[in-house]
């Protein structure tokens, strides 16, 4: 059984993974927009894997008898400065949500709930590489530069990317 503050940790959870893909459409549409195809990909990609985060939340939260609700979204925003802008977004963000996944492993802990600690373990690695890929493109973004050709270079890495997370296998479906 899943204590009161726990319950209500992993529902706020569900909303801030929900935000997150509609945060990387926004982001998606925007970049397609402006023409950058690679990065739009890579953004709608990344946009799907943060819903299913959500979803492995949302069934695990109702396996253990308890109810996922998920809250209000707020509106992501939808226009950006540049490239570089956007990937410093999504960099702060999953720093942001690190924070939040250290917190609810925290509260866990507190309460002594090691069946939801076990299965946090997951987003914790999640996170790490979540953080590592961002740091990864807003450091490929600053070496090519965004100046002549270096915005095409950028983008075409980061659609490079988003092809070979395409193929890759599946990774946390739903428990």
């Amino acid at each position: 059984m899943l204590s009161k503050r726990t319950l209500k940790l992993l529902n706020e959870q569900i909303g801030h993974e929900f935000y997150s893909s509609n945060l990387y459409l926004a982001m998606c549409s925007w970049c397609g927009a402006k023409g950058l195809r690679g990065s739009a990909a890579f953004l709608e990609k990344h946009a799907d894997e943060e819903m299913m985060h959500m979803r492995k939340l949302f069934a695990y939260v109702n396996d253990t008898g308890a109810q996922a609700i998920v809250p209000e979204i707020p509106k992501p925003p939808h226009d950006f400065e540049s490239i570089k802008d956007v990937f410093a977004k999504t960099l702060e963000h999953e720093i942001f949500i690190t924070g939040k996944i250290n917190d609810l492993v925290d509260a866990c802990l507190a309460d002594k709930d090691h069946s939801t600690v076990n299965f946090l373990q997951w987003y914790v690695a999640e996170q790490h590489e979540e953080e590592r890929l961002f740091r990864s493109i807003v450091d490929l973004v600053n070496l090519i530069g965004v100046e002549a050709g270096g915005l095409y270079l950028a983008d075409k890495e980061i659609g490079e990317m988003a092809a070979a997370r395409a193929s890759a296998p599946a990774q946390g479906t739903a428990t």
